[in-house]
Parts: structure tokens; sequence; C-alpha cells
């Protein structure tokens, strides 16, 4: 495992798979069933509108498990904040996940593309609120004081995930592109690499098995988060 040159531009896009050791549960069957509903009643604007209730409860129970003792950011979570204060270059976290894991690490310049379970938004203004709290069709919305008023601030399948401009910008300026365990098939996130590889850029996979993408990469690391972005980290800081 080895770059035969020094990045000065990382993007680095993380998956689930990065959070899978802190114990983040994904709330789903094997069926893909969130008890006995479809995830489309839980995680689309049309499953919102039919029954908003059913919604924040799925919500309120993730973001309830995200802030409890049983949560912590990994070793792969805690090596990125420490490449982030050592790299001497510029470096940007692009999340898939909806967790706070980077920033409770350290990780300061991230990009939440699928929103984020610590957020609320206004339904009628658009507006980005941090919450912690538990939310029901009755709580009045700080933005606009107006009850069931509130959605989490999440991309739900079928809406645009958010930042994109910003996000392709420094995938065609970056000259390191490294993707953390993700699939390679939830889209825009699967063509990133294409992105970056039509700029000349170096790409690596790190991630347990090989995705429908492996071949767009340079180098291919696979096994757990935690060992495998460890090593890649310090192989970077070792050439700071």
């Amino acid at each position: 495992m080895n770059i035969n040159f020094s990045p000065k531009h990382i993007v680095i896009l993380t998956g689930a798979g990065i959070s899978a050791e802190s114990g983040i549960k994904t709330f789903r069957d094997a069926n893909g069933l969130w008890e006995e509903h479809d995830i489309m009643d839980v995680a689309s604007p049309q499953g919102f509108q039919r029954d908003p209730k059913l919604v924040h409860r799925f919500y309120n129970l993730r973001r309830q498990q995200l802030l409890s003792d049983e949560v912590h950011p990994n070793q792969a979570h805690i090596a990125l904040a420490e490449l982030e204060e050592k790299f001497q270059g510029k470096i940007t976290i692009v999340t898939q996940n909806v967790d706070n894991l980077h920033e409770s690490a350290g990780s300061k310049n991230i990009l939440h593309m699928h929103g984020e379970l610590l957020k609320m938004k206004c339904i009628d203004t658009g507006k980005s609120l941090s919450n912690k709290r538990d939310i029901t069709i009755d709580s009045p919305c700080p933005c606009c004081l107006k009850k069931g008023n509130l959605r989490p601030d999440i991309v739900w399948f079928g809406e645009y995930p958010m930042h994109m401009d910003q996000i392709t910008k420094e995938l065609e300026e970056c000259d390191l592109f490294v993707s953390i365990g993700t699939s390679g098939v939830v889209y825009p996130a699967a063509m990133f690499v294409e992105i970056a590889k039509s700029f000349n850029t170096f790409c690596v996979e790190i991630n347990m098995e090989e995705t429908q993408v492996s071949d767009n990469f340079d180098m291919h690391i696979q096994g757990p988060a935690t060992e495998t972005v460890t090593n890649f980290v310090q192989l970077l800081i070792d050439k700071e």
C-alpha cells in the first residue's frame, strides 16, 4: 500500500461502513422493513405526508440512539480527524451518513449530503435548525412558531442531495479522492469517482468488499474501517 506523490487536496467520501463499528443500528430487518413498515413510509416526502407521527417516531428513536452512551466515534473517525489536524493541505469530508460521529471525533470540514439527524427543518422557510430533542406533530417550529411545521432535515428518497455544487467543485479540484465504507450503488455518490478520474485524480477505495464501481479506482484496500483507515491515514501523515 503506497502512494507515490504527496497530495495537496484530499476529498474523502464516507458511507455507512465507517460508522458500522460505532454501534449505529439500521432499524431495518432482513426484509428492509421497519416495524413492518416499508422504508418508503419513513424516508420519503409521501410517507411523511401520509403519517408524520410515524416518521417523527422513527427519527426520534434514531436520534436517541445516536445521543446514547452506546454510540461513539471509532478509530476510523478519529484517524480522519487527526489527518485533518496534521495535513498541510486541504481536506474535505463528504459523508452520506446522517450521524454526527465525524464532528464528535473532531473533524471540522464536513459536507453532509444526506442531511443530519441532529437537525430539523421548517417546512415553510426551509431553514435548518439544530435539535437534540424528540419532535412530534404538536412541536412548535422555533422559526415560524407553527405546530406541525417541522420535518427531519434528512434527504429522503426522491429528494436531491445537499451541497452538490460544492461537492462537485471539490472533486474537480482535488488530487486524491478516497471512498470509505460506501456501497457504490447510491447515486449521485456512486459517480464521484468518475468525476474525480475525469480530472486525473488518484482514487482509493477502502471497503469491506469490492463494489460495482471498484474498477474505477487506482487502489483498493479491503478490511474493517477501524483498521484500514487508521493505517491509510498514517501513510498520508508520514508523507507530511
